[in-house]
């Protein structure tokens, strides 16, 4: 049935809208008539286009109400862009809780968790109608993808109704902007819950801003939306619950927090309304963009149009409502519940426990550190299989595209075309098509980089992370927030499993695991001896110091060159980590050792690569603006001898290719990565990151110029140095031999030596709270001008046991906050407090903001909660 064409006023004719809009004082919801023509797709969820200003913008509406608070005139909404609903009520609360919890705007983070819309794909392949042509000013505010005004139409695109969070009418809980809940919502924190297999917990929420510590494995929050009391007696009380945007805030210790069974929840999110059958009808085949080396094995097509006939939902109010949810074909139903080979997993201590209490729908928290030579791809595809088989969906999270490639392939082994993947990388046709899939529930598995932990999963049951200590987790776009910590809110408040899973371990995962809000999921040291290779430095004894007394001072030892040769003999190929890509990137003043720079633009010199011919000499250059250094003099000591400080890849391959004459050199990285080699002898010369994978493994390993990547001034220098090592470490076929040019007692590379990725973190997490900086304490960056960062911080209600630090200028290896013409110096101001004032810094950061954009200050500012790059 179409829209109806009467003059009948809507029963709700208020609709709440949240425009999305840049300035922070207007990150509030605002109150718009729906005309009766766009009362039925006028639903919660769509995209809309509203008057603001004067203006068009887009927006999403939120609630349908059926009176105003607001006192004057209200204007009509102009459009109803597409009757699908893309703003689910669990990503809309997830979206404010990290709007809270990084002093940003809801506006800011929709944008980075809702795809823009692409209108062929959304309606079938096929072109929208129209009803009237849009104003000059939707014409010239449009979006990119050839929208046209939603308008009324015998057989409108079918929209999702009844779904988790919404009552029977279909308006979703709404959250007021303090957090709370109104009186009136159905939303009841402190309901009891009436469940058999899952704990009964009557206390109370924790308050505003912060999350329990520790908590059961099968225990979580209510998510938003679902009432508690679903098919028991509400609780009397009518004290407002506040909305947690805050996770392990107070100091790293278990403590109790009212929490709910997830059995309970997932029923409740289910609701009572009974889906029909949906009668689903491809229309034509569209091939999947590519997705570098995964669509080779994953290139699932997906229908471009959805026929849905007939599907209703009984509701409460007994209204019929079109997109019910396609029920699962048996086909798909058979490949989720295929069987793996779980032995695998019960090398780990409790492994075996672990991914039962996945099966039975658990929400268990484990940090799992993954065996050297482990298939990391397929056991992280066994957890998504094991959740979806239990009828729960499951987000997979990896840095990069290369391994996506090769997670989506287990997955797409295992359970088929369930499986997506999402990736910046992907078309806009496609990237959107397969989040519409995820959105439907035709996709149960997603697997993708960073933006994936917004995907709108139904039943959520699993977020895994894997290699979290890599930097390309940390969104560089306003509210710059890390999907680790999204993560973890997420399935905190969902009541999802999570795993942080990886070689290593970084300081923030194990502080929540001495919380005990997570577990760790380990080997036995008897069964990581026997699949571990022999890891050793250069003179780590005295009788290897009696054997090659210039071991620590040379660049490439005898012990190195002797193991490499053994493994080519052996038919082995043999993997060099070097940490710099080029020629030779770094030069010096070969007497004083001060860094060569360009007398034009202080830019680094560096000696390109010969490639006229092997004995001509090449002058300098400068690595900012090419200009080539022919007359260099030191500005410290007037010397004109230059030194390498650290030599390339290039450079590297150049001389291994004398030391090993007749064996291939290959290289890996920069724009010609290499994702797999075949077996045999030879020897690949890889950047950090880019290491290939060798079937059966390599035979030797040398991890040169250690010393590049633990000299970094960056707090996570160490840390970040190891997990480098360990992923190469791992590549190694067991009893192989792995050689690290660093010095011996250095703590992190005794901890490679003794492969103790532990116990490394946890004193890398006692080193931190002795000095105070995250995670144990919350830190907040400000960056910008002088005067901005002076006009924010007076506007700011800073917690009484905040502590200044600055201003000191922005280090070199963090990215400036503007764009176009830049301040001559950008400074940079530290707020540090307790974890338990982190709420109360971000809120006072964000009111501060909103002072200053009422004002209408121009000058650009950025604030970062827990940035990665310190300085």
């Amino acid at each position: 049935m179409g829209p109806s064409t009467t003059a009948e006023a809507p029963a709700r004719p208020i609709a709440r809208v949240l425009p999305l809009l840049t300035p922070a004082h207007l990150d509030r919801d605002f109150d718009y008539l729906v005309p009766p023509e766009l009362d039925e797709i006028a639903q919660p969820g769509v995209r809309v286009r509203v008057r603001f200003a004067g203006r068009l913008v887009d927006g999403y509406l939120l609630a349908r109400l059926t009176h105003s608070e607001h006192g004057g005139k209200l204007v009509k909404l102009e459009r109803v862009v597409s009757a699908e609903r893309v703003l689910t009520p669990e990503i809309l609360h997830l979206a404010t809780a990290i709007a809270a919890r990084y002093a940003g705007t809801r506006a800011d983070v929709l944008r980075l968790a809702i795809p823009p819309r692409h209108a062929r794909t959304e309606n079938g392949g096929t072109k929208k109608t129209a009803a009237a042509d849009p104003s000059p000013d939707e014409s010239s505010t449009a979006e990119a993808t050839n929208d046209s005004p939603a308008a009324p139409a015998s057989d409108p695109k079918p929209v999702r109704q009844n779904m988790p969070g919404f009552d029977a009418d279909g308006t979703p809980v709404r959250i007021a902007e303090n957090g709370s809940v109104p009186d009136d919502s159905i939303y009841h924190p402190d309901a009891v819950v009436d469940t058999t297999d899952s704990e009964q917990v009557t206390a109370p929420g924790a308050a505003a801003g912060e999350l329990p510590d520790a908590l059961g494995e099968n225990e979580s929050r209510t998510p938003p939306g679902v009432a508690p009391g679903i098919g028991s007696e509400r609780s009397a009380s009518t004290e407002p619950a506040l909305m947690s945007t805050e996770l392990l805030d107070g100091d790293l210790t278990p403590r109790d927090a009212g929490v709910v069974g997830v059995a309970a929840v997932r029923a409740a999110m289910k609701g009572t309304a009974e889906y029909g059958a949906a009668k689903v009808g491809a229309a034509e085949d569209v091939a999947a963009a590519k997705v570098g080396a995964a669509e080779d094995v994953a290139a699932a097509k997906v229908g471009a149009t959805e026929d849905v006939a007939a599907a209703s939902l009984a509701t409460e109010g007994g209204d019929s409502v079109p997109n019910a949810l396609p029920e699962k074909t048996s086909e798909a139903a058979g490949r989720s519940e295929q069987s793996f080979d779980t032995a695998p997993w019960e090398r780990y201590v409790h492994g075996g426990a672990f991914l039962a209490a996945l099966g039975q729908g658990k929400g268990v928290r484990a940090a799992w550190q993954a065996m050297p030579g482990e298939d990391w791809a397929r056991r992280l595809a066994e957890l998504a299989a094991t959740v979806v088989a239990a009828g729960r969906s499951a987000i997979l999270m990896v840095p990069d595209q290369r391994d996506l490639a090769q997670v989506l392939a287990e997955c797409v082994r295992l359970v088929g075309d369930s499986a997506v993947g999402l990736t910046s990388g992907l078309g806009p046709a496609a990237r959107y098509r397969r989040w519409l899939a995820v959105l439907r529930g035709s996709a149960r598995i997603v697997v993708g980089t960073r933006s994936a932990v917004f995907a709108p999963a139904a039943d959520l049951g699993l977020v895994a992370i894997w290699d979290d200590g890599d930097d390309t987790y940390a969104e560089p776009r306003a509210p710059y927030p890390h999907a680790r910590e999204i993560s973890m809110l997420r399935v905190h408040e969902t009541g999802a499993a999570f795993v942080a899973a990886g070689f290593a371990r970084t300081a923030e995962i194990q502080a929540v695991v001495d919380s005990g809000w997570a577990h760790d999921l380990v080997a036995d040291r008897s069964v990581l001896r026997k699949a571990a290779p022999r890891i050793s430095a250069p003179g780590d004894s005295d009788l290897a110091m009696e054997r090659d007394p210039v071991a620590r001072a040379v660049r490439i030892p005898g012990v190195a060159f002797a193991a490499a040769r053994a493994a080519l003999k052996e038919g082995a190929a043999v993997l060099v980590q070097v940490p710099r890509r080029g020629y030779v990137p770094a030069l010096a003043c070969a007497k004083c050792r001060t860094p060569a720079r360009c007398r034009h633009c202080n830019g680094p010199l560096a000696l390109p690569e010969n490639t006229r011919g092997r004995d001509e000499a090449h002058s300098p250059s400068c690595r900012w603006c090419g200009i080539t250094e022919t007359a260099f003099r030191c500005p410290a000591c007037a010397s004109r001898a230059l030194r390498a400080v650290v030599i390339g890849a290039v450079r590297t391959a150049e001389e291994l290719g004398r030391a090993f004459p007749g064996v291939p050199i290959r290289g890996s990285g920069g724009g010609a990565v290499l994702d797999t080699v075949e077996p045999g002898p030879q020897v690949i010369v890889s950047t950090v990151g880019a290491e290939p994978v060798v079937r059966g493994g390599y035979g030797v390993a040398l991890l040169l110029d250690g010393w590049a990547l633990l000299s970094r001034a960056d707090l996570r220098a160490a840390e970040d140095a190891l997990r480098r090592w360990m992923s190469a470490a791992a590549l190694v076929r067991p009893h192989g031999q792995v050689v690290v040019m660093a010095e011996p007692s250095l703590p992190t590379v005794q901890a490679l030596v003794r492969w103790d990725p532990l116990g490394h973190a946890r004193a890398e997490v006692d080193a931190r709270a002795e000095v105070g900086f995250p995670p144990a304490v919350r830190l907040a960056a400000v960056d910008g001008a002088s005067d901005a960062i002076d006009e924010l911080l007076s506007a700011a209600d800073l917690p009484a046991d905040v502590e200044v630090l600055g201003p000191v200028p922005l280090p070199a290896i963090a990215r400036k906050p503007f764009s176009g013409d830049s301040p001559a110096e950008v400074e940079r101001m530290l707020l540090r407090v307790p974890r338990r004032s982190g709420a109360a810094l971000s809120r006072a950061l964000t009111a501060a903001q909103a002072v200053r954009s009422t004002h209408r200050s121009d000058a650009p500012l950025r604030v970062q909660i827990d940035p990665i790059d310190i300085g």
